[in-house]
């Protein structure tokens, strides 16, 4: 379906997806020249420095879902929208002493998926498994669709062209440079991110004006500027724990602990998380200016490449899409990267091919990444959802491992049996909340009860021996260090 209201010609659109694709598909190609092992694929090496430790976790954090979803949370739950958006920021801060832990207790782990299978064994292991890999499928899903979303918008590309060449030009280079080339690649994409997000942000006060934006939004839609409306309130808390949630279980930070230079995971998340924090609110800003501009939003997720091409015309459309398809690029590659490594080691050699060696799981792990993105390509494909309610979706998910994860990697109390009953009640409570309330809260739910299940660890009488990560850390004194 082509988009009347396109504000950028096709042909330029498709000039600069072509520019920037060419840039990425080479810079994957050249960083790749250095993997020479499975290690280097899968984790760079273990060697990731400081610089490119914050670009890419920042650059990974600062989604589609940044960019796009958190206009249109602005232009649906108003202040705190926006604001609650940015509490995201809170699972980059809480996982940097995570990091650092995780980096000195395995050295030489590969996922998440090896600290739960170590740490509460093979049941809870597969129930891990299988919340993860659907939090990854979701995720995929709403960067795919983002990039049709975008195109669509601003160029009037029909939809299925957008997130096809997205996804395909993605998948390209993750499969030529493995993590080398996401990291590499998220440091060029983390400048455009910033440089235009804040040109964006500056522009709209300079053309408009907070008077202009906060008079209008009194008279259309008050409730925008409510800090009281109980739905932005419960929307708040409930994305802080999701925030949470989706950092502390992903393979996509578990794999960036692992592949950080000793002593660099710390810094890097603080900073990373400090960085992010005031992206979500310079962005959703931008949407709260749609009423005074008169925009007609046939949907809340198209508001912010709307309200920039209404304003700037051809100038706003090609920085959002710039910004936009950064941010895509940036986030895109690494869930196919992270997902590729937890079914590559967890599920192809941890449950079917134990005895593969590292040349065979170099080649699965690149059939992986392409199945991957036909996969994210097929049900991208009927828009099932808005990006708000897909993601949010997921939250039911993914908050019910946040207390299992935070208590076995501090506390030794606490078994398997206690960690997969937090993992499924939470999750079945989170999924009745989502659908008998609303998104809004159910990554609040999920936490709630995964939490109470979890605090009768302290009552636990074993005791759980960290000599049995052994293998994977460094033991002083019956202490991991």
């Amino acid at each position: 379906m082509m988009n009347a209201d396109a504000v950028m010609p096709a042909g330029l659109a498709w000039f600069i997806i072509g520019a920037f694709s060419l840039l990425w598909i080479w810079l994957g190609w050249w960083l790749g020249r250095k993997n020479d092992s499975l290690e280097d694929y899968m984790l760079a090496g273990r060697k990731v420095g400081m610089g490119f430790a914050v670009a890419t976790a920042m650059a990974t954090w600062v989604t589609s879902n940044t960019t796009m979803t958190a206009p249109q949370l602005a232009y649906q739950l108003g202040v705190w929208g926006m604001a609650g958006y940015s509490l995201g920021a809170v699972g980059l801060l809480l996982f940097a002493p995570l990091a650092r832990r995780i980096r000195n207790m395995m050295p030489q782990g590969y996922t998440s998926g090896d600290f739960i299978r170590l740490r509460y064994g093979r049941t809870t292991w597969r129930v891990f498994l299988l919340i993860s890999l659907f939090y990854s499928f979701g995720w995929l899903i709403s960067l795919g669709m983002a990039g049709g979303l975008l195109i669509n918008a601003l160029a009037g590309i029909p939809y299925v062209y957008g997130m096809t060449v997205i996804v395909l030009i993605c998948t390209l280079y993750t499969v030529f440079g493995g993590l080398r080339a996401v990291i590499g690649t998220d440091f060029v994409q983390t400048l455009l991110i910033l440089v235009g997000i804040i040109l964006l942000a500056v522009l709209v006060i300079n053309e408009v004006g907070f008077e202009a934006i906060h008079s209008r939004l009194q008279e259309e839609r008050p409730e925008l500027l409510n800090l009281l409306l109980p739905a932005s309130i419960m929307f708040l808390f409930n994305n802080l724990f999701f925030g949470v949630g989706e950092i502390f279980h992903s393979n996509v930070w578990w794999s960036r602990a692992f592949a950080f230079a000793p002593g660099v995971g710390f810094r890097a998340y603080l900073l990373a998380g400090l960085f992010w924090l005031p992206i979500p609110i310079v962005a959703g800003f931008i949407a709260l200016a749609a009423p005074a501009l008169g925009i007609n939003v046939p949907s809340p997720d198209m508001v912010a490449p709307l309200v920039a091409g209404k304003l700037f015309g051809l100038t706003g459309a090609i920085l959002v899409f710039v910004v936009v398809f950064a941010a895509l690029a940036s986030s895109l590659d690494s869930v196919l990267a992270a997902t590729s490594d937890l079914i590559v080691k967890d599920i192809y050699k941890g449950h079917f091919r134990k005895a593969a060696g590292d040349a065979e799981l170099r080649k699965a792990a690149v059939w992986i990444i392409l199945g991957l993105g036909l996969f994210t390509w097929a049900l991208s494909l009927p828009r099932l959802a808005t990006l708000g309610s897909l993601l949010h979706f997921t939250g039911a998910f993914v908050a019910s491992t946040i207390w299992p994860i935070a208590i076995g990697l501090l506390y030794r109390r606490g078994g398997g049996r206690l960690a997969t009953l937090a993992m499924l009640a939470g999750t079945a409570s989170g999924l009745y909340a989502y659908f008998a309330i609303g998104f809004y809260v159910a990554a609040l739910v999920s936490a709630a009860v995964s939490m109470v299940i979890m605090l009768f660890a302290f009552a636990c009488r074993t005791s759980f021996d960290w000599a049995r990560l052994g293998e994977n850390g460094e033991i002083k004194n019956g202490e991991i260090k």
